[in-house]
């Protein structure tokens, strides 16, 4: 008989920022989660699926752990935390700077709370999910600064794996890639070999939206930006109506720029990446409209999807 064929959920968290989507991405192999230098820019929680050969790992990209200000920030918090108790491998992501460390110091508390060993319906699991620790960002600091901030972490808590990488140019991303097969427990096949993300296209098509307007705006536009699509097929193409929605009238003067020129840059820009993900030429039309305070507004939240997940 073979060995037995190994399968579970890495749950992979830390701050805003720190490279948790970019790290997805090069998992997986495919751009599932939507990056950006903007914190903050994960709202959802993304499960990406990478199967080899004997095993099946579903990464859960979450929202950066911070202090929320607003509803939407809560949601985000609870989705991270909540991710948790329900990984069999949490990778807790953070670059490889000292200086990050009491930035860190909530998140590592979380880990030693006997909640962590809860499964969703409040069952004890017989124990913790093993942690490891990856220092991302090694390609910008040198190795006698990553060995201080290993000493450090290290510390801190018992962490079963200290794997410093660079999730951008993707040295070392196989060492954690070879510790995650060895932790996963055996388990089924959850989902066929081809898939690669739970989340509908309708879902990745918004987000990419979504990331243009973050690549093309400034300052604190980003966060009051959200993206609600339809999507009608048609013979051999797709047309996408596409509603970017601020919370400021001034914001949609700067979302549209003079004469237009913005929003048609951020639909240029999507559409090209759109096409490639559907594999056929699109129509993308976009609209932009004011929903003063959205991130505080229950329905708006839940119309856009932010809502409590299963």
């Amino acid at each position: 008989m073979g060995e037995a064929f190994r399968s579970g959920f890495i749950a992979i968290t830390g701050r805003p920022n720190v490279g948790k989507s970019t790290l997805l991405n090069r998992l997986t192999g495919e751009k599932i989660a939507i990056v950006s230098s903007k914190p903050q820019t994960t709202r959802n929680r993304i499960q990406g699926v990478l199967t080899g050969d004997g095993f099946q790992a579903i990464f859960i990209d979450t929202p950066g752990i911070h202090e929320p200000k607003t509803k939407l920030g809560g949601f985000m918090v609870i989705n991270a935390e909540g991710a948790l108790g329900e990984s069999d491998i949490i990778i807790f992501i953070t670059e490889a700077d000292i200086k990050n460390f009491e930035k860190d110091a909530r998140i590592i508390a979380r880990f030693k709370t006997p909640a962590l060993g809860e499964n969703p319906d409040g069952n004890k699991k017989t124990k913790s999910p093993p942690v490891f620790l990856v220092l991302n960002k090694i390609d910008k600091f040198s190795k006698p600064e990553t060995l201080n901030v290993i000493e450090k972490y290290k510390n801190a808590f018992p962490f079963s794996e200290i794997i410093p990488l660079s999730a951008l140019t993707g040295e070392n991303a196989d060492g954690l890639l070879a510790a995650i097969k060895h932790y996963l427990p055996e388990g089924p096949r959850y989902f066929p070999d081809d898939y690669i993300t739970d989340r509908p296209e309708k879902f990745i098509i918004s987000e990419i939206i979504r990331e243009k307007a973050l690549l093309y705006l400034q300052d604190e536009i980003p966060h009051g930006v959200a993206v609600e699509v339809e999507v009608k097929e048609k013979k051999g193409s797709s047309e996408v109506n596409a509603t970017i929605f601020c919370e400021k009238d001034s914001h949609k003067g700067i979302i549209i720029g003079k004469n237009g020129a913005l929003l048609k840059k951020i639909g240029q820009s999507a559409r090209v990446e759109i096409e490639n993900l559907l594999g056929n030429k699109i129509f993308l039309q976009t609209w932009v409209k004011v929903k003063k305070n959205w991130r505080d507004d229950d329905f708006m939240l839940r119309t856009l999807g932010y809502g409590k997940q299963g």
